[in-house]
């Protein structure tokens, strides 16, 4: 079903490439373990149902100054997080933390930078909304299937991410650890930096 293959393909593209949420589920599942990550890579589910609705009434007639507002505030959300990183990284343990009262912390800080995050509008107004609609008119079947392909394997991938960087701790010394989540902060400030730049530099 070509609809089921547009799904499937977008979403796993979508799922591996480096951004700031895949940044953050990696950095997550580092800190605090496999758990901790996974409840970051299912963000999706949760923000991305008013990002479709809006995007697929509005995705032709979107102010540019709000795809300017969104890049900056993303950007310098994810710089925020970076930077803590970094700062928690000189002194972070490698015990790990499965249980505790800030779980759904995880979570939500994953939802924040998914819905801050230009990436997620931008694709959903120039390719994820265009499709859908034109699936829809020929089937509602259509539409769904691309959907349940599309968030089948962007959230797949990332919750393989978390797996593998989660599990991939255990063989970790305590100064690599550091080093590692160190790394992972560095990268979500590039990002954070390459989204505020990409729209101050157009301007």
């Amino acid at each position: 079903m070509p609809a089921l293959l547009a799904g499937l393909t977008l979403g796993f593209s979508a799922g591996i490439s480096p951004g700031p949420l895949m940044s953050l589920v990696i950095t997550t599942s580092l800190a605090r373990g496999v758990a901790a990550g996974l409840r970051v890579a299912v963000a999706p589910l949760i923000t991305d149902a008013p990002i479709i609705l809006l995007t697929t009434l509005l995705f032709t007639a979107l102010p540019r100054r709000v795809e300017i507002g969104l890049a900056v505030a993303g950007g310098l959300f994810v710089i925020y997080l970076g930077a803590e990183t970094l700062i928690k990284a000189r002194h972070a343990e490698l015990a790990i933390e499965e249980s505790g009262g800030d779980q759904a912390q995880h979570l939500w800080r994953g939802a924040l930078v998914n819905m801050l995050s230009p990436h997620p509008w931008l694709f959903w107004i120039a390719v994820g909304s265009p499709l859908l609609v034109g699936f829809w008119r020929e089937s509602p079947w259509y539409a769904l299937a691309f959907l349940v392909g599309f968030y089948a394997l962007l959230v797949g991938s990332k919750i393989g991410l978390a797996m593998l960087a989660g599990r991939g701790r255990h063989y970790l010394t305590q100064t690599w650890y550091r080093r590692v989540l160190a790394a992972s902060g560095v990268l979500l400030i590039f990002f954070g930096a390459l989204l505020v730049w990409s729209v101050v530099g157009r301007g």
